[in-house]
């Protein structure tokens, strides 16, 4: 099969359910503002699906250059694809394929979207060395190789099950260590930066009351959640005096490698956007 037209690149959003994914409105917004005739594609595929479709990419009977992949696929593609990049390796998962010299290739720019989330929101904040991290899911892994990756020297992963948060301190090394939820507060005692990776406050869920003083006088508190915006443990922090950066941030920025893989241009993570975006989710919530 011919490579898809360069002039009108088409990419794709696979998952299963897939109506929920706001990646759409984000590329279709960029696609527009820079004049493209591309198209950004949401694309239901089932688990036993799978295979046929990273075939149809392979051999471009799909006609899509790339794209993102989202819930149930993130972990599957990486056994499915022909070349798995150091980033999505380490974190264990890959969210954005692309196809390049009759292969395709993934990685994971989930990592890339938190940090670039936060030295938008919060410049400077990578110069802190310790940082605690809340929950211990597939979603942390992207948190722990961004900060390791940024210089951080202590990392503590705090988790409802101890032994799932030592299984992964042990997957990334010396700098990570494990502790169980009523060793919190002891954890926050001087750390530079809290990152909730857990489902808390969702849905109206409880939240533990945290005391965040007990962090360094610069300390930032961040929550890659972003339904609702400001969620509670946001709230929380920010009634007690501390710097906080939402988790909407990490979304936008996570797609902008991609597009720019797909579409050779790099777009720009603007206010207008970002409004579009929570008016959609004022829209169906």
């Amino acid at each position: 099969m011919a490579e898809p037209d360069a002039h009108r690149r088409r990419a794709f959003v696979i998952g299963h359910p897939i109506g929920h994914s706001r990646s759409p409105l984000i590329h279709g917004y960029w696609l527009q503002q820079a004049g493209l005739e591309g198209s950004y594609e949401p694309v239901d595929v089932a688990p036993d699906d799978l295979p046929a479709f990273i075939s149809s990419l392979r051999d471009c009977s799909s006609g899509f250059c790339g794209g993102n992949v989202t819930i149930p696929h993130k972990e599957a593609v990486l056994e499915l694809v022909d070349n798995v990049d150091e980033t999505a390796r380490q974190i264990g998962a890959a969210n954005t394929l692309w196809r390049e010299n009759g292969q395709v290739k993934a990685t994971n720019t989930d990592a890339y979207g938190f940090t670039a989330n936060l030295d938008a929101g919060a410049p400077g904040w990578e110069s802190g060395k310790t940082a605690v991290i809340f929950g211990a899911g597939g979603a942390s892994r992207a948190i722990i190789h961004a900060l390791l990756s940024r210089g951080f020297e202590t990392l503590h992963i705090v988790n409802r099950t101890e032994a799932r948060a030592r299984s992964l301190a042990q997957a990334f090394g010396p700098k990570l260590f494990a502790h169980g939820l009523e060793t919190l507060q002891e954890c926050l005692r001087g750390a530079d930066l809290f990152v909730n990776t857990t489902s808390l406050g969702m849905g109206g869920s409880e939240v533990p009351d945290i005391d965040f003083t007990l962090m360094a006088s610069d300390a930032l508190v961040t929550d890659i959640v972003y339904i609702p915006l400001e969620t509670p443990i946001l709230a929380m922090a920010r009634r007690q005096g501390l710097r906080t950066v939402d988790g909407l941030g990490m979304l936008l920025h996570q797609a902008v490698p991609g597009f720019a893989r797909w579409f050779g241009l790099t777009p720009q993570v603007t206010p207008e956007l970002r409004q579009l975006i929570i008016a959609d989710m004022e829209a169906h919530s």
